[in-house]
């Protein structure tokens, strides 16, 4: 209920409109859509004399269905559920009539025109998108006003109820008091060293349980599957790609990235030409060549004798620093690698990238060759995936289909609806194996992109329904749980004993554990419900303990509670929030409340 109310804060013209509200099996998760529609005399049932449509259900029931949010095998208990919450609706609707409720049409204009589904870029309200929106929504706009009008009423009702409930400041303060309690106390918990148990499991044990627990023992709707999956990252894995390709995607891949760049410049002009420029450019690229290092040979060439100072260095550069030449050169080298001559500026240059900003080639090298086979293999992977779809379209089977592919056919054994792994565990996969063409008309599936890669197609080998399993079958694991409760029934008799021994004052040869000061949340080396039962038992007399017995999963804790220590009474956080907890609490009771009177009070026929 406290979930409509917070609902009922959201743009209602997206709910109406656009048509997000889907049942929320909530008492008052669904809101009507259907006035626009007009009256229909099959009606489904009647709240004082005013119809229900069958109309307004299966609207709902499909909107629900289509969601996902409710498995098809449910549709008759949600149509039983839309039915019950449209009566509820109903009745608050007649309520809210009955009490004056009232809003104006100025106040319904005001709504209207601050939704954000009516509003331009600007974030004013638009009439041409007003009346697009409600055209396509099959809305008049006098439905709509009428259909907005009813839903606001419904929702003023709930929020006047449920923030008509306040705490006084004195629940208040004792909220924050109990709330904020600290308690010291001993336990021991018992287990099977305790006691002398043997398990004595009979058959008459074992049908009783199987009687009392049929639903532990129901096996779900199965099926068993065969699926055909191209992947094209694993076609991708027999690539094998060229270095110096991966090479050419790096420099692509990087070619923006800023890099630290040494250079030997020769000048031409006045005092040497051009060709005696190049020639000598030419000779010290020669030496680079033949394994000369590059800080030597900048000191013997270069004209640029400021870097030649620091081996050429000229800094990090970015591109369109140096010009375009230099670009078209420096931008194609990888960490290490030399140019060629460069021409610009009179002069000719021999360029060397000494650092990329960015993943060096080896860092990149596997990812790069990745990228690059899965590019070679992208035009046989749609050609593979085109043959699935024409293939199995048509198909008979799927093995035929795998073979003339080249793919393997992969079975799986029993897996109900909620149980598979790996592929057929990726989203819409098992949908698509429980739907009606494949599981009752015997089709293969459609092709199912999975990603970008993958590709699968699926049929059903084999099919069985819901079923409890024999009593055979599960005998043994019967047997385990008898046993269990035999064991957990014969440590609560004990911890029993020990607890009626205490509160007679006797000594019983335990040894316990201490915890002091302990609040509600308490550490986290105590369990919770050892913490929740201990909170739940009176205040001790003073000077005196509290003992009892608090069964746990497994075992039995015996207590001895000694002291209650009264919390604060200070408004903090903690505090504060189980004061908000409690008025939802009270809130939900009271709109729960109204509902049931309602109910009670009214003619009602289904």
């Amino acid at each position: 209920m406290l979930q409509s109310i917070r609902n009922g804060s959201r743009s209602w013209g997206a709910k109406i409109i656009i048509g997000l509200m889907v049942a929320a099996m909530a008492l008052f998760g669904v809101e009507s859509l259907f006035s626009a529609f007009g009256r229909d005399p099959n009606q489904v049932a009647s709240v004082n004399g005013e119809p229900i449509l069958r109309q307004q259900v299966e609207l709902e029931v499909q909107r629900a269905l289509r969601s996902g949010q409710v498995p098809p095998e449910q549709e008759r208990a949600l149509r039983n559920d839309v039915l019950d919450q449209l009566i509820t609706q109903e009745l608050l609707s007649q309520y809210a009539e009955e009490g004056g409720f009232h809003l104006s049409d100025d106040q319904l204009d005001q709504v209207i025109v601050t939704l954000p589904e009516f509003q331009d870029e600007q974030g004013r309200f638009n009439p041409d998108i007003f009346r697009n929106q409600l055209g396509r929504a099959g809305y008049t706009p006098m439905a709509f006003r009428q259909e907005l009008e009813g839903d606001l009423k419904r929702r003023y009702l709930q929020q006047g109820i449920a923030q008509s409930d306040f705490s006084l400041p004195s629940e208040r303060e004792q909220m924050a008091a109990l709330q904020n309690q600290q308690r010291s106390f001993r336990y021991v918990m018992l287990n099977e060293g305790d006691i002398d148990f043997t398990p004595n499991v009979t058959d008459e044990d074992v049908e009783a349980y199987y009687q009392a627990n049929p639903e532990r023992f129901e096996r779900p709707e199965q099926v068993q599957v065969e699926y055909v999956l191209i992947d094209r990252q694993a076609m991708a894995e027999n690539v094998e790609v060229d270095d110096e390709a991966l090479r050419r995607a790096w420099r692509a891949q990087n070619r923006t990235a800023e890099r630290r760049v040494s250079h030997i410049m020769v000048t031409y002009g006045d005092e040497r030409s051009r060709d005696d420029a190049e020639a000598r450019a030419q000779q010290a690229l020669d030496d680079l060549e033949q394994g000369q290092s590059f800080e030597d040979t900048v000191l013997r060439y270069s004209d640029d004798t400021a870097s030649a100072e620091q081996g050429g260095d000229l800094g990090v550069i970015a591109p369109g620093i140096m010009g375009q030449a230099f670009d078209d050169a420096a931008f194609e080298l990888a960490e290490g690698e030399t140019s060629g001559l460069v021409e610009m500026g009179d002069a000719f240059h021999v360029l060397q990238v000494t650092e990329v900003e960015g993943p060096s080639f080896e860092e990149q090298r596997e990812t790069l060759a990745q990228s690059a086979a899965i590019s070679e293999v992208s035009d046989d992977f749609n050609r593979q995936v085109q043959r699935l779809i024409d293939e199995s379209f048509a198909a008979d089977d799927l093995g035929s289909v795998a073979d003339d592919l080249g793919l393997a056919l992969q079975q799986t054994g029993w897996i109900a609806r909620d149980e598979a792994t790996g592929v057929l565990s990726e989203p819409g996969v098992m949908d698509e194996a429980f739907s009606e063409d494949v599981l009752d008309a015997g089709y293969n599936s459609e092709v199912i992109e999975l990603d970008d890669d993958r590709r699968l197609v699926l049929r059903v080998a084999d099919h069985r329904e819901a079923t409890v399993l024999p009593l055979d079958e599960v005998r043994e694991e019967i047997e385990g749980y008898v046993a269990a409760a035999q064991r957990q029934r014969a440590l609560q008799d004990e911890a029993d004993r020990l607890v009626a021994a205490l509160e007679a004052g006797d000594e019983v040869d335990v040894t316990w554990l201490e915890a002091s000061d302990v609040s509600r949340q308490g550490p986290a080396t105590l369990p919770a419900a050892l913490i929740d039962g201990v909170f739940r038992l009176p205040r001790p007399e003073e000077g005196e303990s509290r003992f009892a017995s608090i069964a746990m999963p497994g075992t039995v804790s015996v207590v001895a509670l000694d002291s209650v220590e009264q919390g604060s009474a200070d408004d903090d956080q903690l505090g504060e929030f189980m004061v908000q907890f409690a008025e939802q609490m009270r809130a939900q009771a009271a709109l729960e409340g109204l509902v049931k009177a309602l109910r009670d009070d009214a003619d009602i026929e289904r």
